[in-house]
């Protein structure tokens, strides 16, 4: 099998086929190929989450955004922070408070907003799951130099910047 940097010809393994430098714009390919990397370790984390402490991907990231807000947060900031809707933070909530993970309580200043925060349990289980996620993504990212992970971040920077400017380009 050529190695990776003969542009020439590669064995592209998530589809099992040849692919060769004009089968696709480099730019497709690097899309896909980011695309592949995030399904990757998403499905690892979610996999790891739901076995070592039979939790969902969306509880863990709910709860990581209420452990930066000790003061708790509105569902609108939640679901804005999560970029999901309401009605899927609101299903998330639900079973949260029932597990008692979460306090809800209506806001202080407008009786039609709710606000959300990690009880005592909640915050206390979500460091612990933290803590092991941590040492997950080191895992994931062991083969890669600390320079290799300061370049990825600097192109990745450069790459998002690039994608909200082309966004920004689309809007009216």
């Amino acid at each position: 099998m050529p190695a990776e940097s003969d542009c020439s010809e590669m064995l592209d393994s998530e589809t099992k086929a040849v692919e060769t430098p004009e089968d696709h714009a480099d730019e497709l390919r690097l899309w896909l190929r980011l695309l592949t990397c995030t399904t990757l370790i998403e499905g690892e984390v979610r996999g790891r989450l739901r076995q070592r402490f039979d939790v969902t991907l969306p509880r863990f990231d709910l709860m990581a955004q209420l452990d930066k807000a000790p003061d708790g947060m509105t569902l609108s900031d939640v679901s804005k922070r999560m970029m999901v809707s309401n009605g899927n933070v609101t299903g998330l909530v639900e079973r949260l408070v029932e597990s008692g993970h979460l306090d809800r309580r209506t806001s202080e200043t407008d009786r039609r907003v709710q606000v959300i925060r990690l009880t005592k349990l909640g915050r206390g289980e979500f460091r612990r799951m933290a803590a092991e996620h941590e040492t997950w993504i080191a895992d994931l990212f062991a083969d890669l130099s600390p320079k290799d992970v300061r370049e990825l971040m600097r192109l990745l920077a450069k790459t998002k910047a690039s994608a909200q400017k082309s966004a920004a380009r689309r809007r009216p």
